[in-house]
């Protein structure tokens, strides 16, 4: 079977795209950057890939609001391409800023069947600064999530100013909850939670550190996975915390590629 192919976009602030192309190509996709001019010249473009990444950075300089002016870029120059793409059996990834546009473009937490509505927001940290630090994260159990199958726990590198994720409405977050759409949850260095700061180092509510649309195809976080796909990456590899032969980043990759074997 033809490998995956994952279109990686790139341009106007987008930083992490190099690292989120080698993670994919590492992982046993076919991975290609794109500039996302390029991208909105040619919608149809989307029909050869099976999977769209929107990498870390920060797009258009954090304007307006983290991911803002990405997300309107998408949502009105690539119109029904985009809608198209959501829809099929294929898969969104959102790193960083990138979760926060999939966010503004109302993909997350919502998915296709909301329309494209925004319904919760990605907004500054509670401690007021841009938080650089390594995070322990839950995986939640019974999260629709396609990519975070078949992994328990993990850590990885936060790098944001603009990373709570908060909904504001309590009905809505519960919904959200019931319907297994929570995949990651920033944790204690024991694992147990709630995570005081900074172990939650943005001050999400329910310690939300990412999240699915309902069909859990759409995936959006705030840590870096990319950021952690060899063992050595981890700041205490030499004393045995970058357990195994590859970092604990790289098992999210592998389950996009998986879906499509």
């Amino acid at each position: 079977m033809a490998k995956p192919q994952a279109l990686v976009l790139t341009g106007f602030g987008i930083n992490c795209d190099y690292e989120t192309e080698e993670a994919f190509s590492l992982a046993g996709a076919g991975a290609e950057r794109m500039h996302v001019n390029d991208l909105i010249a040619n919608p149809a473009l989307l029909e050869r890939f099976q999977i769209l990444v929107v990498p870390g950075g920060f797009s258009f300089g954090d304007n307006i609001a983290s991911g803002k002016v990405l997300a309107n870029k998408l949502k009105y120059r690539l119109g029904e391409a985009f809608l198209d793409f959501l829809r099929a059996d294929r898969l969104v990834l959102g790193i960083c800023n990138g979760f926060q546009v999939l966010v503004k473009l109302g993909v997350l937490p919502g998915g296709e069947e909301q329309n494209v509505r925004q319904t919760a927001t990605v907004t500054f940290n509670d401690s007021g600064k841009f938080e650089d630090r390594w995070v322990r994260l839950q995986v939640e159990p019974g999260s629709r999530c396609v990519f975070t199958r078949g992994m328990d726990w993990l850590e990885l590198p936060v790098r944001h100013g603009e990373g709570k994720f908060y909904v504001g409405d309590r009905a809505l977050l519960e919904k959200l909850a019931r319907d297994g759409q929570f995949a990651l949850r920033y944790s204690m260095p024991d694992g147990s939670r709630p995570a005081a700061y900074p172990a939650n180092p943005n001050g999400s509510e329910e310690d939300i550190a990412g999240v699915c649309d309902p069909s859990g195809r759409i995936f959006g976080l705030m840590p870096h996975p990319e950021a952690f796909v060899h063992r050595y990456q981890h700041p205490r590899w030499t004393r045995g915390n970058g357990d195994g032969e590859e970092g604990r980043g790289l098992k999210i990759f592998r389950n996009a590629v998986e879906y499509f074997g």
